[in-house]
């Protein structure tokens, strides 16, 4: 995998990468704003394997906003969020909450290069791939990225998060 975005991809995301060092290759797509879910539609426009693919959600945790990591085609667990970052209650976020602290716009928020670092969890299905598709930053664009790379460049935790 090299990681070598054209420059018209340049994201916080892969800026990011870059100085991180991690390789990653960037996918780029027409997004459709008629599609019911970004995930899914990037999955379809990739040919790529749904369970490959991950959406980044964003919950409040005991007063605190953090990024949930989990597959496309199924749905976080709020209260398996807040077991795995030691909270007792979890809440989605409000979606303009996290488009203000994140500096991504909904279905192009990325898990890594916000605005500020947020506490974030990762499902452990991930681990079963040897790369999986992230947002990229913007909606139409993915970053491949090996789970492990991922998990340190965001030192996540890995649980399972998703039902």
């Amino acid at each position: 995998m090299a990681a070598n975005p054209k420059p018209t991809d340049s994201t916080p995301a892969f800026v990011a990468l870059h100085r991180a060092g991690v390789p990653f290759t960037s996918h780029s797509y027409v997004h459709d704003p008629r599609a019911d879910s970004f995930g899914m539609e990037a999955a379809a426009a990739l040919d790529a394997d749904p369970g490959r693919v991950y959406k980044t959600l964003m919950a409040v945790v005991d007063g605190e906003l953090c990024v949930g990591v989990v597959p496309v085609m199924g749905s976080l667990d709020l209260k398996s969020l807040a077991d795995a970052l030691g909270g007792k209650r979890a809440q989605m976020a409000d979606a303009g909450q996290a488009q203000r602290a994140t500096g991504y716009v909904i279905g192009g928020i990325s898990p890594i290069g916000q605005k500020k670092a947020h506490r974030t969890v990762v499902d452990r299905s991930a681990a079963q791939w040897p790369t999986i598709f992230v947002s990229g930053g913007r909606r139409g664009l993915e970053a491949e990225i090996a789970p492990d790379d991922l998990v340190r460049v965001t030192r996540a935790v890995v649980a399972r998060i998703a039902r």
